[in-house]
């Protein structure tokens, strides 16, 4: 009998009790023995639980209990989740964690410890919930090297952005409905700041490349600057507005950023809807793979969680080899040498004369069209040139015409 406990008993550490025990028979004939909660850590009472007598308020009755063998962390945040996975792992406890934010902060570090005690760290759900990603890039695609991973990766604002585009919606009444229909939180500040994605490629990132990205090196922007305005002449031009994280090779460092970008329609991620994500991994020797589902949510993320513990069930004699080295920033380029066509919306007195001088300036533009446009409104795309190069120029062309917007376009 395999025992565990499982830290915080709230939407996703609730979904691992109920799956652990609703499928327990099944469990133990994919595993070969029963896997047994023991404990359940919440400051909280939950009288009406099958397993009421199972629960503590003390961490010490888990770290002291050398019966327990995997530790399940689905707390949240670094505080105390960081110092209670870091003791698990040194007592010799595996640890399995849907915790984006600490992976991301403490990944290299919890990974050399679990390499040191011959123990499992896995955090399958960490990153796409339900989603297989984590394993597929570890395993399946092994045999190649990872040229670039584009993806959605937050299901909130693929939600509000899809409400802009079908709905007409302004940002502010698309995050109500979203926190009204539960998939932005009071304080959607990580969702709609873009952090939570970040966190995400940074782990991803970490795992292909081999050194740890901290989320302070990547430039990150959220969706809390986009327009209906911006939203339409995206559909104009023939794609749509998404929140995209992309993580790309480049020479021996990788260029990682988070931001709302222009998205062809010939790309499958501009047609994500809802709270749903995708990423598109490009192998050198598979090409483009594809990952789509919910994100997040209760029974999802537990299912990945789940199917963590049963892997260090079966990998209890010798751990899973995931492994990278910290980092200490310079792995990854400056944002300001990444090369992309960027969008520009501005008005002024004349449009066409402020379209030759965008052309003088930043070379041949593309002219985007709209009905409906207002007098001196004009929208374009440049050709693709630095982001550096691309300031420079911009804030040249602004002696012309008023800039309102500028978006990168997305290279998938």
């Amino acid at each position: 009998m395999i025992q565990v406990a499982v830290m915080g008993h709230g939407v996703v550490g609730g979904g691992v009790t109920e799956i652990l025990l609703k499928h327990a028979e099944q469990i133990a004939k994919k595993l070969g023995e029963e896997v047994y909660i023991k404990k359940v850590l919440d400051l909280r009472d939950f009288p009406d639980s099958p397993i009421a007598d199972r629960f503590t308020k003390d961490f010490n009755d888990i770290i002291s209990d050398d019966e327990i063998d995997i530790v399940v962390e689905v707390m949240g945040g670094l505080k105390p989740a960081y110092d209670f996975v870091k003791q698990s792992l040194s007592a010799g406890k595996s640890v399995v964690t849907s915790n984006k934010e600490l992976v991301a902060a403490k990944g290299a570090e919890l990974l050399a410890i679990a390499e040191e005690k011959n123990v499992n760290f896995l955090f399958e759900a960490s990153v796409g919930g339900a989603i297989p990603i984590i394993r597929p890039l570890h395993q399946c695609l092994a045999a190649n090297e990872i040229e670039k991973i584009n993806g959605i990766l937050n299901g909130t604002t693929n939600f509000i952005l899809n409400k802009m585009i079908n709905d007409n919606m302004a940002f502010e009444e698309a995050l109500a409905l979203a926190q009204e229909k539960g998939y932005a939180e009071r304080n959607p500040a990580a969702d709609i700041e873009g952090h939570d994605a970040c966190r995400k490629i940074c782990i991803l990132a970490a795992l292909v490349y081999g050194t740890h990205v901290y989320p302070e090196n990547v430039h990150t922007e959220g969706i809390t600057k986009v327009t209906l305005k911006d939203v339409e002449y995206a559909q104009a031009w023939g794609g749509a507005v998404k929140l995209i994280a992309s993580a790309r090779k480049n020479g021996d460092k990788q260029e990682i950023i988070v931001a709302p970008m222009f998205v062809s329609s010939d790309c499958q991620l501009s047609n994500v809807d809802g709270v749903y994500n995708e990423l598109l991994v490009r192998g050198d020797s598979s090409g483009t793979i594809g990952f789509y589902g919910r994100g997040a949510g209760k029974l999802p993320t537990a299912s990945a969680v789940v199917a963590d513990v049963m892997d260090c069930v079966l990998h209890k004699d010798k751990r899973r080899n995931i492994i990278w080295k910290d980092g200490d920033g310079s792995n990854v380029l400056p944002y300001e040498t990444y090369v992309n066509a960027m969008y520009v919306l501005a008005n002024g007195d004349d449009s066409s004369a402020a379209f030759a001088k965008a052309n003088e300036i930043f070379g041949e533009c593309e002219r985007i069209a709209m009905n409906g446009a207002e007098d001196g409104e004009l929208a374009f795309v440049t050709p693709e040139l630095s982001f550096a190069d691309f300031t420079a120029k911009c804030g040249e062309f602004a002696k012309s015409a008023d800039v309102k917007s500028t978006m990168r376009v997305a290279k998938i």
